[in-house]
């Protein structure tokens, strides 16, 4: 498998780094949160200020400079692209499946005031039942689906006003 990591320093500059590149790196603690680097033959002096383990972000100072630093595995970026991402659900002004499935349940009707996290609706899916929630506060507009429905990953379940 071919692991990567996309890194983002100080929200400018973008790198992808494979996994077997981490691995390689020449790394020495020399103290709590302190490491001397050796990459190419040229020696480094890394700190972690700051971390923020649920936003993958870091404030590292790399011979004593400081950079900000975030970072998104594979896991990161298809959580992303399925919608689910903290932060970009914010914005979304309607729910669509995430998987095939099929509809067990629904919880809300058009009209209806939710809150964030609310339960929207139970989707069967892999012999799992997942409660799809809401991303944000809102009123249903309408629900596409009914109790029982087979539906397809991508359909279109709920849109909000």
């Amino acid at each position: 498998m071919n692991k990567k990591f996309e890194v983002t320093v100080n929200e400018t500059y973008s790198f992808t780094i494979p996994l077997a590149d981490l691995e390689q790196l020449d790394t020495t603690p020399t103290g709590p949160l302190q490491y001397h680097v050796l990459q190419n033959n040229k020696p480094f002096k890394a700190e972690m200020v700051k971390s923020d383990m649920n936003k993958k972000a870091y404030t590292v100072k790399i011979n004593h400079k400081p950079y900000h630093v975030t970072i998104t595995d594979d896991l990161d970026l298809l959580i992303q692209e399925m919608g689910f991402a903290l932060g970009s659900t914010k914005q979304i002004d309607s729910i669509k499946a995430p998987m095939p499935g099929l509809i067990l349940d629904i919880h809300v009707a058009p009209g209806q005031s939710v809150i964030e996290g609310e339960p929207l609706l139970i989707l069967e899916a892999m012999k799992m039942e997942n409660i799809i929630t809401s991303p944000r506060e809102g009123v249903i507009k309408a629900v596409l689906v009914n109790k029982g429905t087979a539906i397809d990953k991508g359909q279109l379940l709920i849109e909000f006003d």
